[in-house]
């Protein structure tokens, strides 16, 4: 008597159709695939043997790479003063000293922590990662590194607008500055950056090296003149002195102005984060190894130490220089030393030739800085996104990465007209989360028995919270900029894994001896089908679960047995699996397969398409609808990518394998 059957089959036929149109177009389209596939393998395999050999070849002394660095630090010298004063007013040096002593005892302690913790370059958002797990470790990490990318973003678009404004206000080059030149000529600088990834960036440290040392040395001579008229003039002084006294007649009363208004001057600190990620490109000692260079972890802290002293006394000589020189009032929107403080001193004092000269090089700088932020993204988006499932494989490689970069970076520029003063928000925003999220990573990576410097890191750590807080509250559109920014990514994220999530993403399978002799039993006989029966781990009624599938799937006994298949889930979060072992086991006289993955829909597709593979014969599979509302099910889908495991092994396997003869079949009731 043949039992009834209640079941559906989910087979290939029912959803391909079986026209002959359909199979061609499936062959093409897959042929397609497959050729892009390699096209993509072959670049990436390029890359990462250029990648390995630059890193290995173009290993520099620390002071060198600090340059590489410095790009990215010491432009900021290009608009900060003029920002710090709008921001700060008549108070600007005070509040200018206030970040000085943040940087040197809060966020350069904070970064020595973190090259330590980090020496291949990974930074705070790895070494926060670390401390947690699952969807927790992945959703901080996501949201950071919305901050991080708005902070590499808005380098690129502020440094390019801020180069322009450079170049439009050059009396030799624009008698009057036309500022309807201002978007197109970003947009060229832009898509200038863009190109250069084209063929790389291995002279990037030579380069660097230069274009640094003459900034620099162009910007002790603009800051030592105007400080000599200044004293020569001792009205001038007095008369800053005299309001400032009079705004704030009680030291108290100045420094509680300072405090309030420093964080926004925030653009002083962004050099920390890059410091970090080029520390790969830091030389070491002889004695170093992979696992512990400590060479390069020394030698990383004096970049650190050297590019923070520096940049305080820069920041200070320009911040005092431009405060007494220049009234407010040029330095408003579309005035003449908007965005451009101290050249605007340079054409004053020491003349237009000299002007252009140092326009030229502040120029170049504010340019490479831009390239310093792609670098950035270069190296982090990489990191995480990919192999969190949530971006496509080929945003690891550089071609294609920085085309969405630099699209990306055209759009915020057209938005936002290439003002670089409404770009400040965003952009200290973003520094801020950053250096922030440093604090605490170094917080948590001090062991429980420092307790002085458990304490220390807590102390920093409040102070970066308060900066950012306060940085957010006084610059509400930066805020709602990198918040806009920050969903985008999530959403974008999860949206994406859970369309990446119908894809076999465990790379190889081992089978056992065991499970290789099970599979080979069943393909002997009359029926010689292999039935893998889907069973749930710790649930030991074996006899109850067989007899219930003969019942539900119409199988009688003679038509063979099956084999179940227990998949043991750890961290869902996690997409790949590198590899996937598979044990054959007997219990009660059952046969069973277990294996341990992060999805238990492509443990099942894995597997599946490996019994094919090594028998030559196309397994079935049986599974039950999972209880539940289905939209439930569906946002479960879209938000972490996964779901039915019975419609989701179905895809798997219809995105594996393109030729419906040589699926795997999936049956379900």
């Amino acid at each position: 008597m043949k039992l009834t059957s209640n079941s559906a089959v989910v087979s290939p036929e029912a959803a391909v159709g079986g026209s002959e149109l359909n199979s061609t177009r499936s062959f093409s389209l897959s042929q397609a695939r497959e050729r892009f596939e390699r096209i993509l393998e072959t670049m990436a395999e390029a890359e990462n043997n250029s990648k390995n050999k630059s890193i290995d070849e173009h290993r520099a002394p620390w002071w060198q790479v600090m340059c590489l660095t410095g790009v990215d630090y010491f432009s900021t010298l290009g608009y900060q003063p003029g920002i710090a004063i709008l921001a700060a007013g008549q108070i600007s040096p005070q509040a200018t000293l206030v970040l000085i002593a943040v940087t040197l005892f809060c966020a350069l302690p904070a970064y020595f922590v973190v090259a330590r913790e980090s020496p291949h370059g990974q930074g705070s958002v790895q070494m926060l990662e670390r401390q947690f797990k699952g969807w927790k470790s992945k959703s901080m990490v996501l949201i950071l590194l919305g901050f991080v990318i708005t902070a590499f973003i808005f380098t690129i678009t502020l440094s390019t607008a801020d180069a322009t404004a450079h170049i439009l206000e050059n009396p030799i080059l624009f008698s009057e500055p036309n500022h309807a030149l201002r978007v197109p000529i970003t947009i060229l600088l832009i898509m200038s950056l863009t190109a250069v990834f084209f063929r790389g960036f291995k002279e990037a440290i030579k380069i660097a090296v230069a274009v640094v040392a003459i900034y620099l040395a162009l910007n002790l001579v603009v800051i030592g003149s105007s400080a000599m008229q200044i004293f020569q003039d001792p009205n001038q002084f007095t008369d800053w002195l005299n309001r400032a006294n009079h705004n704030y007649p009680s030291p108290i009363l100045l420094l509680g102005a300072a405090l309030i208004v420093f964080p926004k001057l925030a653009l002083g600190l962004s050099g920390f984060e890059t410091g970090v990620a080029v520390m790969p490109l830091v030389e070491g000692k002889n004695t170093d190894s992979e696992e512990c260079p400590r060479g390069r972890i020394e030698n990383t802290r004096k970049l650190l130490l050297s590019a923070a002293l520096i940049m305080s006394v820069f920041l200070i000589g320009s911040s005092f220089v431009t405060t007494i020189s220049i009234p407010e009032s040029l330095l408003q929107e579309g005035a003449a030393a908007n965005g451009r403080a101290l050249a605007y001193l340079a054409h004053q004092n020491l003349g237009s030739i000299f002007g252009t000269v140092y326009d030229l090089v502040t120029i170049t700088i504010l340019w490479f800085a831009g390239a310093s932020a792609f670098t950035g993204l270069l190296t982090i988006i990489p990191q995480y996104l990919p192999r969190y499932g949530m971006a496509p494989d080929w945003t690891a490689l550089r071609i294609p990465l920085a085309l969405i970069i630099g699209a990306f970076s055209i759009i915020i520029t057209i938005i936002f007209g290439a003002n670089v003063d409404v770009q400040a928000g965003p952009y200290a925003t973003g520094i801020l989360i950053m250096i922030t999220s440093a604090a605490i990573a170094a917080y948590l990576s001090i062991p429980k028995e420092a307790v002085a410097k458990k304490l220390y890191f807590l102390f920093v750590s409040t102070v970066f919270a308060y900066t950012s807080i306060a940085n957010m509250i006084q610059q509400v559109d930066g805020l709602l900029i990198s918040l806009a920014v920050v969903a985008i990514i999530l959403v974008g994220s999860f949206i994406y894994r859970s369309i990446r999530s119908t894809e076999l993403r465990i790379k190889s399978v081992k089978l056992d001896d065991n499970s290789m002799r099970f599979i080979k039993e069943a393909t002997k006989g009359h029926w010689g089908e292999i039935r893998i029966l889907a069973h749930k781990p710790n649930d030991s009624d074996y006899e109850g679960k067989e007899e219930d599938a003969r019942y539900i799937h119409s199988i009688q006994t003679k038509e063979g047995k099956f084999i179940f298949l227990e998949v043991e889930t750890d961290d869902t979060s996690e997409f790949i699996d590198d590899e996937m072992d598979v044990h054959g086991l007997m219990i009660d006289g059952y046969r069973v397969l277990r294996c341990k993955s992060h999805s238990v829909s492509n443990a099942l597709a894995a597997v599946l398409l490996e019994i094919r593979n090594r028998t030559g014969k196309v397994p079935h599979v049986y599974l039950r609808w999972t209880e539940g509302h289905p939209i439930a099910y569906a946002l479960k889908f879209v938000f972490f990518g996964e779901g039915e495991t019975a419609s989701l092994t179905r895809e798997i396997l219809r995105s594996a394998e393109w030729d419906d003869s040589r699926r795997p079949i999936v049956h379900a009731a």
